[in-house]
């Protein structure tokens, strides 16, 4: 390895040798990775805990990418520069990270710990608070719940009633559910008395059982750790300064005092362990304790470029000293508080080995040195991947017998380079240990490569030797569940509903009701008129969650109890159902009738495109270019619909499909909506088909004068050009091709009717892949049957950080400080305003802010193509920031612009915000978004809901985990066209969707040649406690879950899955559970017997037949069924339809004759279907 051999180097042995305690050396000269390599190299000569303190965030981050290049022990402990953005909502990952560290140096792990100034002078709990702050649970042992509830509490464990996202904990009786950062899933703890009887695993959407553990450690969820009793004190002491503070005010500023700390009060009293508190941390934390203190004595601290460092403390100091005078003055913050240590402080506290780095003295002068060592440092050249120049360098470095290491990350382009070289005559090594005065070639990466002349070594990477390089990310961080969607169908109080016979109503709550001496739940449904239904949950089955398809829809119109409206609009859509259903088989059945042409399978050359792509493929990508593929070679054109959310490699399943059809001799014309976009996927096509330099790409669009488009056109008609991209253009009457294969639409939802009628001409023969974001439900899929066949991506990319994401109150210092920090790495931002009228105000607010940013400007009121020469400069980086209307949540697609500002978030809708939040992170390096909300001095009741709203929203922490409502209607309505809306508004949409596919199926016959049994709605009057009471099930959104599931289940194995759930879940069941099941089941089965109704009064249980059943079971049958019955039995003809009688004990708590009824009506489908058959 590189680090072996610069280890051995006199430079790094002296430095080595003179690193003893109280020693303050400086090593001049080194930069760049160089640096980083120096600090890899003295790690490896002598492996010890060290500190690498730099200036900012930014380059933290850049040095920690290239250190864990080098070296395993790097980890980092990232901190936000700025009090204001650190006291944000703000996501998890960096508290994460922080707390790895901190508990990794408590074990005396030999670490190379990377921060940056803000880290090092960050407040921290003592090391002995941070011991504390565990739990080491085995089976067998004996624990008192409560403290085990304190110790979450201190490890900033939020109680909730059901676990659902890392960080938080739930108690339900004896059985405690904590869902930690560190694992994969959530664990539930089970406890008898007060011995722990089973630790489990269990998966957080079905909260279904997973796995078995004897031991679990659970870890904190912050590094604001404080103990119960020490919160209390803490608490106690910042009240009495507040009362100090409060004395030294006059009149009406008493009065303001108050009211700005009511906040920090709200805070302290649920005893948050939150970064709002952070100002006050000397309290918490009982003085000031920092990063140094959690590492051994022998440490070596290295502060990288200490005079930029001392110039960023004081600029930092001076912007936060007037964030604070601000939030003093307007009561936020009481006076006098210690917000972070002060490095030059810190350094004259212990003794300790120092080393600083630098490139050249300035500012150094004054100190006294135990060790100066001076070196020179380069970067190395750039060849941009020109061969040539290469090739006389590596001969004059052979010949000089300089030292060259060739680093490349990917294996296949170690290959596919090594043969270049070797077709050059040029011999390269693959080693992994260094050879020295050879040209080798070794697996790594570094962000650039070095030279250093004296020990005659020469680095080269990536970023050298191609023209483009591809950084691959540190270990990718495994994300907890949140890919997962939370149910959309959960019910809250106030949402509309759809009941099946009486249309639509508003959902009250659930309350359990005695009927005829029997307990039960029952949902309350408000209809017109506040008329209310009270509807058992036994038939949940009729309700519906009313979804609709317009922004009209939010607040429906309620149906009228017992009218006749209801039955006439079911009836009216119906009508107009059958028709859409006529149309898609219509559809259906040209498609399979016409011939298109049948791809050959793949070859080397297909083989051979499709590993040069760089990126690993996810699962769904590779399923999808399967299907793709199998469609391409069967003889019925192909009509596919690619779905996957922004940024998930839809393109790159797409090329494969362009390059399978263009190399089997065929033309491909790729359209997309808009200019950018076609410039976008040109340069990328022309990319990724630079192998294949026989396939000629053209491209049509606004960007090109009318004479190259003429060419275009021209030679598309010769077929002289194989793929061709462009926007509408394509689809004019003058372009015609000579063989067109495949056709690829890009976003077809924005596409006009004009141009939708033009591509359903060209649809019929060619084979036809369309690409949207836009998630389609899978409901309507299924309802689509046939019309097009769907392959869907739903895993994202594995190298995507989540994105750090702030929910703040708007402040320009924190804009400025975002600013900043993005274009210190050299990235772009976006800024969304949502006001036309006042954009300029907000440019021009921003350059004065930042004056060394270049500003622009869009918005949906410019001219086309005003709009995309703005676009196109920012994307080809002429501008550092764009103000923006929500304009850009369409597709454009510019990787390097990693932070996005939001004014007025809380004026939009989810998946607005999930749109936007789209637009950054799409490249490999960590993204920020910045939701603000407007400043107000209390927050009204309102604004705090929204606001709960959108920090709810942060904790999507990455990927799906977005409201599926707002997106699943919109996919809807794109679908079946704009006239349908009003249809789904009228019924709500899952009955929409029932209603569709009922139709489609009719009309395509697939009625069972063997008609199925028809089942009844038996109506169950059994008189018996069967419920989920109150302190079995507290949460009613979790019972309302339960009732659905037993409600829906259909088999034996059903109900045991949904019994053993439950005892899992919740613990032993009380007798009223057990039966509910045993009544879910009776249900079940007397649907299926065809009985209408069972009632019980007092000692009769009467059951009474439909008239098929009747027929069935007539003459002797009935009498065969009740031979095992060990009950006094009757059996009568009610008006023609048969009633069996049983007498029961009058016991409501009897669950006896439950399990008889239960065996006979399984013994009456049995005959049943022994007559039939």
């Amino acid at each position: 390895m590189l680090t072996d051999f610069l280890a051995q180097s006199e430079t790094i042995q002296n430095i080595t040798t003179h690193a003893t305690e109280d020693s303050t050396q400086l090593l001049l000269g080194v930069h760049g990775s160089a640096r980083a390599a120096s600090i890899a190299a003295l790690y490896q000569a002598q492996p010890r805990q060290m500190l690498v303190v730099t200036d900012t965030q930014v380059h933290a981050d850049q040095l920690l990418a290239d250190l864990s290049q080098l070296t395993t022990a790097a980890m980092g402990f990232p901190a936000e520069e700025s009090l204001a953005t650190e006291m944000a909502i703000s996501s998890p990952e960096l508290r994460m990270q922080r707390v790895a560290t901190l508990l990794a140096l408590r074990r005396q792990e030999k670490v190379i710990v990377v921060t940056s100034l803000a880290g090092v002078e960050r407040l921290l709990p003592k090391p002995e608070t941070l011991d504390q702050a565990s739990l080491n649970l085995a089976v067998g042992e004996t624990y008192a719940l409560d403290d085990i509830k304190a110790t979450l509490m201190m490890m900033g464990y939020t109680p909730t009633k059901l676990v659902q996202t890392p960080g938080e904990f739930a108690q339900r009786g004896s059985i405690i559910d904590i869902y930690p950062f560190t694992g994969e899933e959530p664990v539930r703890l089970d406890f008898f008395d007060d011995e722990l009887d089973q630790i489990k695993s269990f998966d957080v959407s079905t909260q279904k059982r997973t796995g078995n553990f004897e031991t679990a450690t659970i870890e904190p969820v912050t590094d604001f750790i404080v103990s119960e009793t020490d919160y209390t004190a803490a608490a106690a002491s910042i009240e009495a300064a507040f009362n100090d503070y409060r004395r030294e005010l006059v009149g009406v500023e008493k009065k303001h005092a108050t009211t700005g700390f009511a906040l920090t009060q709200q805070l302290l009293e649920t005893r948050v362990r939150e970064n709002r508190l952070l100002p006050y941390a000397t309290h918490f934390f009982g003085g000031e304790t920092t990063l140094l203190a959690y590492f051994q004595p022998d440490h070596l601290l290295i502060l990288d470029e200490y005079t930029r460092i001392k110039e960023t403390g004081l600029a930092q100091h001076n912007q936060a000293q007037d964030w604070v005078e601000q939030q003093i003055s307007s009561y936020q913050l009481l006076p006098r508080q210690t917000f972070r240590a002060d490095l030059t402080a810190l350094l004259h506290q212990d003794k300790r080995a120092t080393l600083y780095l630098a490139n050249f003295k300035r500012g150094l002068s004054q100190m006294k040195w135990t060790n100066l060592v001076e070196v020179t440092t380069r970067p190395a050249n750039q060849y941009y991947g020109q061969m040539p120049a290469l090739m006389t360098d590596l001969d004059q470095a052979q010949g000089a017998g300089t030292t060259v290491i060739l680093l490349l990350d990917d294996a296949k382009q170690r290959q596919n380079f090594q043969s270049s070289l070797t077709d050059l005559e040029q011999p390269v090594l693959d080693t992994r240990k260094v050879q020295p005065h050879h040209v080798q070639m070794m697996a790594g990466d570094l962000s650039a490569g070095f030279e250093w002349p004296q020990l005659h070594l020469t680095v080269l990477t990536a970023h050298e030797l191609f023209a483009k390089s591809r950084r691959t990310t540190p270990r990718p961080r495994q994300m907890a569940n949140a890919e997962r969607l939370k149910s959309y169908n959960e019910l809250n109080v106030g949402d509309y509903v759809v009941h099946v016979n009486h249309g639509i109503g508003r959902y009250e709550g659930l309350q359990t009701m005695t009927v005829d001496g029997g307990k039960q739940d029952y949902l309350t449904i408000a209809y017109q008129k506040n008329a209310k239904i009270f509807i058992p949950v036994t038939q949940l089955n009729l309700i519906q969650k009313y979804i609709g398809a317009s922004d009209a829809a939010k607040a429906p119109k309620l149906n009228k109890l017992g009218g006749t409206e209801w039955a006439k609009t079911k009836r009216q859509v119906a009508a107009k159902i059958e028709d859409i259903a006529d149309d898609l088989l219509e559809l259906y059945a040209q498609r399979e009738a016409e011939a298109g042409y049948a791809f050959p399978p793949d070859d080397t050359a297909q083989l051979k495109f499709d590993t040069a792509f760089g990126y690993p493929e996810t699962p769904d990508q590779i399923r999808s270019i399967e299907e793709i593929k199998a469609d391409m070679q069967k003889p019925r054109p192909m009509d596919r619909l690619l779905v996957g959310d922004v940024g998930f490699g839809k393109t790159e399943v797409a090329l494969r499909a362009i390059f399978k059809a263009a190399h089997a001799g065929k033309q491909v014309a790729f359209l997309a909506p808009t200019t950018i976009l076609v410039q976008q996927h040109y340069e990328t096509m022309l990319a990724r088909f630079s192998a294949f330099p026989e396939l000629k790409i053209g491209v049509l669009s606004r960007f090109q004068t009318p004479a190259q488009n003429k060419a275009v056109i021209a030679k598309l008609k010769a077929h002289e050009i194989d793929i061709v991209v462009g926007t509408h253009r394509l689809l004019s009457q003058d372009v015609t091709f000579a063989d067109l294969g495949l056709l690829v639409i890009d976003e077809e939802q924005r596409f006009g009717v004009k141009h939708k009628e033009r591509l359903k001409q060209l649809r019929h023969s060619v084979d036809v892949l369309t690409l949207t974001a836009t998630p389609i439900p899978r409901t309507l899929n299924m309802a689509m049957v046939g019309a097009r066949d769907l392959s869907v991506i739903e895993t994202p990319p594995a190298n995507r950080f989540p994105i750090q994401t702030y929910v703040l109150e708007a402040d320009w210092t924190i804009v400025r400080n975002a600013i900043e920090k993005e274009l210190a790495r050299d990235g772009q931002v976006f800024y969304l305003h949502n006001r036309v009228a006042d954009l300029d105000r907000v440019v021009s607010q921003i350059e004065e802010l930042v004056p060394s940013a270049r500003v622009a400007a869009i918005h949906g009121q410019m001219s086309e193509t005003q709009l995309e020469s703005i676009l196109f400069d920012f994307l080809n980086g002429n501008y550092d920031v764009l103000v923006t209307t929500t304009i850009i949540e369409t597709g454009v697609d510019i990787p390097n612009a990693n932070t996005l500002i939001v004014e007025n978030a809380d004026h939009m809708g989810l998946s607005q915000l999930y749109q936007l939040r789209g637009r950054v992170g799409r490249s490999t390096r960590l993204a920020y978004a910045y939701f603000t909300y407007p400043f107000s001095r209390t927050p009204s009741e309102e604004a705090e809901k929204r606001l709960a709203a959108i920090r709810d929203f942060t904790e999507l922490g990455s990927g799906f985990r977005i409201a599926m409502r707002d997106l699943s209607i919109r996919g809807a309505g794109d679908l079946l066209g704009k006239q349908q809306h009003g249809f789904i508004d009228s019924v709500g949409y899952d009955m929409y969707t029932q209603l569709l596919k009922e139709a489609v199926a009719k009309k395509q016959g697939h009625h069972d040649a063997t008609p199925a049994q028809q089942e009844t709605d038996a109506e169950l009057i059994l008189g018996v406690l069967a419920y989920l009471p109150e302190d079995y099930v507290a949460d009613n959104a979790q019972k309302i879950e339960l009732y659905t599931r037993i409600r829906q289940a259909r088999t034996d194995d059903d109900f045991a899955d949904i019994e053993a759930d439950m005892l899992d879940r919740f613990g032993d069941m009380p007798d009223e559970v057990a039966r509910l099941l045993l009544v879910g089941q009776i249900k079940q089965l007397a649907d299926q017997a065809q009985v209408t109704n069972i009632r019980r009064q007092r000692q009769q249980l009467v059951m009474t037949f439909s008239p098929e059943a009747t027929a069935n079971l007539a003459g002797e049958t009935v009498f065969a069924t009740l031979v095992d019955v060990p009950l006094k039995v009757a059996v009568r003809s009610e008006s023609g339809q048969l009633q069996v009688i049983m007498t029961v004990n009058d016991v409501a708590e009897s669950s006896i004759w439950l399990h008889i009824l239960k065996d006979y009506l399984r013994v009456v489908i049995a005959k049943q279907q022994e007559s039939q058959g």
